[in-house]
């Protein structure tokens, strides 16, 4: 078995790391709690998976990222720099499990942008924490998992839409991306490939 991406489903959620299988954070708002249940069938209905997992090549998960049209978040929309645009997917949190982080969050948010391409989506945003240079990289990719590093988002071409304190809500317009002939994840996970795979990494397949 190959590594491979996979889409965030009801099919696939039994195989995501433990603490997302139930979380509703982003689901809910104030003291009011969503049914995960509810909320899957709803979003699959109008809108399709809403994220991925990243499996390695002997089948266990190294992480998973959930995203979807904004609307479907409602805690967005009382975070600092909030709310995200009606007219953007938005990229809510991803889980890693702690083995090659830095790549593995890569490769999931080059899905996470094809995906949003093909369904027509004219932007993608993700809420920012803006680290001090000195803040271990360890603490930067593993720590504030639903908020991303700045400077790793910018590094994709996000730009900063509001900013409060050190949290920014970050912009990426899929309109000006440059095309590829490819398949929805066959195409992203070929960038990933040609540009991201450290030495000796497992290369997902679609």
């Amino acid at each position: 078995m190959s590594a491979r991406v996979a889409g965030l489903t009801r099919g696939t959620i039994a195989t995501a790391p433990s603490v997302c299988r139930d979380c509703v954070w982003w689901q809910s708002r104030g003291n009011r709690t969503a049914s995960k249940e509810r909320w899957i069938e709803r979003v699959e209905e109008e809108s399709g998976e809403w994220g991925t997992i990243y499996y390695d090549d002997d089948g266990s998960v190294l992480g998973s990222m959930q995203y979807g049209p904004a609307g479907f978040f409602p805690r967005a929309s009382d975070l600092p720099a909030g709310p995200p645009s009606d007219d953007a997917v938005l990229v809510t949190c991803v889980y890693l499990t702690g083995r090659g982080g830095e790549w593995v969050e890569k490769s999931l948010l080059l899905a996470a942008i094809g995906e949003a391409r093909d369904q027509g989506a004219k932007a993608l945003e993700a809420f920012a924490y803006r680290y001090a240079e000195r803040d271990r990289a360890a603490e930067r990719m593993l720590v504030h998992r639903t908020v991303f590093p700045r400077d790793f988002l910018e590094d994709f071409g996000f730009v900063t839409l509001r900013v409060q304190g050190r949290v920014e809500l970050c912009r990426l317009e899929l309109a000006g991306l440059a095309p590829i002939e490819e398949g929805r994840r066959a195409r992203v996970l070929r960038v990933v490939q040609e540009a991201f795979t450290p030495e000796g990494a497992s290369v997902p397949t679609p």
